[in-house]
């Protein structure tokens, strides 16, 4: 089929109390084992893909395998910019088929973040383009975006509440505890804030950093909103044991690698998948 909004996706998932797992894209092998999974799982999904994956994958190989994805695939698959970095990118992406936009001024003042997610929101809206926003400092690092602990800053719900009414984001993803580039699920959410926050905006909530959630926070998280989980050090860290292993093995075997990869991040996005509760949501 051919690529979707993702909204009516997440509208469902937040009126049924379920997420829809949206996973970061670097190669070929991440793509199909992603597509893959879903696939098995009967399950929506998200490619996404943030700044620097965009510069290493180029965008129009990006929209074009994405878009090959979608076509053969039963069930829906979104488009979707990952920590847009500016008005121009979002515009860019717009025109090559992203289906789904985020923007990422939590580094600027409150103002110029409004400013800037309220004017993709209104280009995004035109072409019926739902766009993410973001309030709150996420602690860790993902590609450019490096936050000390100490930086971190979590999302304030009054604030939250202000945001959404200016800038008419679709879904807001908020920091309420989780941690970029995590490689053990040590996070502890702050749930009541998580609560407060579901409480002062009436938009689907999205939480980045999932690999390091433990699967009973990210239920808790579920049942207070979130209805979309960013990820990819789980992914990668499983593409790149399963190379490892098979180098090993056939050390001069290049399909052999990739082929294990791409089993390895299937089985890797088929239990997020699944403890996200969207299995058979297609």
């Amino acid at each position: 089929m051919p690529l979707v909004t993702g909204r009516e996706i997440l509208e469902r998932a937040y009126r049924e109390g379920y997420a829809v797992a949206a996973f970061n894209v670097i190669t070929l092998e991440v793509l199909q084992g992603v597509v893959d999974a879903a696939e098995a799982e009967r399950a929506p999904v998200f490619l996404q893909f943030n700044p620097g994956n965009l510069r290493h994958v180029e965008l129009h190989y990006a929209a074009a395998l994405a878009q090959a994805a979608a076509a053969q695939a039963s069930v829906p698959v979104v488009l979707h910019l990952d920590h847009g970095e500016s008005f121009a990118q979002a515009v860019v992406c717009l025109r090559a088929g992203f289906t789904s936009l985020m923007y990422d001024g939590t580094a600027a003042p409150f103002e110029e973040n409004v400013a800037v997610t309220r004017a993709i929101r209104e280009v995004a809206a035109a072409v019926g383009v739902p766009v993410e926003g973001e309030l709150g400092r996420i602690a860790g690092r993902e590609e450019e975006i490096d936050v000390a602990p100490e930086a971190a800053e979590l999302t304030d719900p009054e604030a939250a509440r202000e945001y959404v009414e200016r800038t008419g984001v679709d879904w807001l993803a908020v920091a309420v505890g989780n941690v970029h580039g995590q490689t053990a699920r040590v996070a502890r959410l702050d749930l009541e804030r998580l609560r407060r926050i579901r409480g002062a905006v009436s938009v689907p909530l999205v939480l980045h950093g999932a690999s390091g959630i433990p699967d009973d926070q990210v239920r808790a998280a579920i049942g207070l909103g979130v209805c979309k989980f960013n990820m990819a050090t789980q992914l990668n860290q499983g593409y790149l044991r399963a190379m490892v292993g098979a180098a090993e093995a056939a050390p001069q075997d290049l399909r052999s690698l990739l082929m294990a990869a791409r089993r390895a991040v299937k089985a890797a996005a088929q239990e997020r998948i699944r403890l996200f509760g969207a299995s058979g949501r297609a």
